[in-house]
């Protein structure tokens, strides 16, 4: 059985739609992923055939519009049995090719679209968004997600049922050949690694940088507010201990977390879907055994508190960030809780869930 699997992201960085279509591929199914070729794209070898759209634009409306009609185009005429959309922004252009040349439409919801920071302040962009969903949601019979607050959310908002697939990474990391290696020069370091946004909390880990002297920052991962956080980091004269590596390989960056002492991840509550988020850098940094320093998000806590793999926090001020860090530095790592975390938690086990979904979908084809 053949599945086209579509994203508007670059494919070089996005673990959870490789694991997707990698778990596919490995059993039976044949695989192309879509996806957009950017400028700063870089070259993508993958076991699964993948195609980039190139766009004339890169962002905002006119990107998502173009991405939209091309891809539309492209699923119009591709050869396959089913279509795979991720996250709403690709769900245009599927659905409507679905329904026009009857094939099966399966659907991952990787976020709340219509909550993300970036769309949550803009009135008509919300709506838009909103709207797309309210007119497709009710109507998409196989879907699934990254954690069970966005599900409870749809499931109750449009009589869904979407299951769970949290983005968790393998058992074992994939394995690199010439790993980037961290020099800390003696310093303790600091990781924050992903997308580089708006209400991620970055800026107030490099704010209690001074206060933390013997410590580096890294931050792996590229977005909107590089530049402005750049900015903050050269007024604040720290520019030789806190790092900017930019987008890295997702086979790369479990080489990165590994030299990681604390990692990071301080979302703010700018919507419900960074309230109820599960990021995947969590479980990258817990694999890595890492203490993860985060916010007390619900779906979050379930996690780091039950398995005490970290600390908690509702206070951002930059004094009270650079003491917690240091007695998280002072304190033994809880190796159980990570035992039992790793033993637990793991992309075998949550892809028993995709592959359920996918077969219930395909199972009328055959």
């Amino acid at each position: 059985m053949r599945i086209t699997v579509s994203v508007t992201n670059d494919l070089t960085i996005d673990q959870r739609v490789h694991k997707v279509c990698d778990t596919l591929q490995q059993n039976g199914y044949q695989i192309k992923l879509i996806g957009c070729k950017l400028k700063k794209s870089k070259p993508l070898k993958r076991e699964y055939d993948t195609f980039r759209i190139k766009l004339f634009f890169n962002k905002g409306f006119l990107f998502y519009a173009e991405y939209n009609i091309r891809l539309f185009l492209y699923l119009l005429f591709a050869k396959t049995d089913a279509l795979l959309s991720n996250d709403s922004d690709t769900l245009p252009a599927n659905y409507l090719a679905s329904r026009l040349r009857k094939k099966t439409l399966i659907f991952d919801a990787h976020e709340m679209f219509p909550e993300v920071p970036e769309v949550i302040d803009r009135k008509v962009v919300k709506f838009i968004w909103t709207k797309i969903e309210d007119l497709i949601f009710p109507k998409l019979k196989y879907t699934y997600t990254v954690c069970q607050s966005i599900a409870d959310v749809y499931n109750s908002r449009y009589r869904m049922n979407m299951q769970v697939v949290r983005n968790i990474p393998f058992i074992e990391p994939v394995p690199n050949a010439n790993p980037p290696i961290i020099n800390s020069e003696g310093k303790k370091v600091i990781i924050y690694q992903g997308a580089v946004n708006l209400g991620r909390g970055i800026e107030r880990i490099i704010d209690a940088m001074p206060f933390l002297d013997n410590y580096v920052f890294y931050i792996v991962g590229d977005g909107d507010v590089v530049d402005e956080l750049k900015t903050r980091v050269k007024k604040l004269n720290m520019n030789e201990r806190v790092k900017f590596t930019g987008r890295v390989p997702f086979e790369q960056l479990a080489a990165y977390t590994q030299c990681a002492d604390i990692g990071i991840n301080l979302l703010e509550n700018k919507g419900l879907n960074y309230y109820y988020s599960l990021p995947n850098r969590i479980f990258d940094y817990i694999r890595s055994n890492v203490p993860v320093l985060s916010c007390n998000f619900p779906e979050i806590r379930r996690i780091v508190a039950y398995y005490e793999v970290g600390t908690l926090v509702d206070n951002y001020e930059p004094e009270f960030l650079a003491k917690t860090i240091r007695e998280m530095s002072a304190q033994e790592k809880n190796l159980k809780g990570f035992a039992a975390a790793n033993a637990e938690l793991s992309w075998e086990n949550e892809s028993i869930t995709l592959l359920k979904v996918i077969r219930k979908a395909l199972e009328k084809r055959r």
